[in-house]
């Protein structure tokens, strides 16, 4: 796993914490494939979750979830049905959720966790 902007990794290691905490099962981060990148892939009640965390410490460019447009999810769909596709046992439902946090310095202000972004 290799993240060169420490925001992004303070972001997704405060994303997994929050995951793991609601009973969601880590498998696999920052798998990337040709197109896209998914940020967080895990099983929750019977469910392949792909999680895409944006991080900010402002709102001066938008808020975390106005980062993902039409045009970032398009390669983020095609990621997760490739990784799903090649990797065998895994539940047949899957989502992909949101989640936005906000710092501070290196401080979480917030976090939040929107589900099923694309229903899909």
């Amino acid at each position: 796993m290799k993240i060169a902007n420490p925001t992004a990794r303070l972001g997704e290691d405060a994303a997994c914490k929050f995951l793991q905490k609601l009973g969601y099962k880590i498998i696999d981060r920052n798998f990337r494939q040709g197109y896209g990148e998914i940020d967080i892939i895990a099983v929750h009640d019977n469910t392949l979750v792909f999680v895409e965390v944006k991080t900010r410490s402002s709102d001066n460019f938008g808020t975390p979830f106005e980062a993902i447009t039409p045009w970032k999810l398009k390669p983020l769909i095609r990621t997760a049905q490739f990784y799903k596709q090649t990797h065998k046992g895994l539940p047949d439902e899957m989502r992909i959720d949101a989640i936005g946090i906000k710092i501070n310095g290196f401080k979480i202000e917030s976090i939040e966790h929107l589900k099923n972004i694309t229903g899909f």
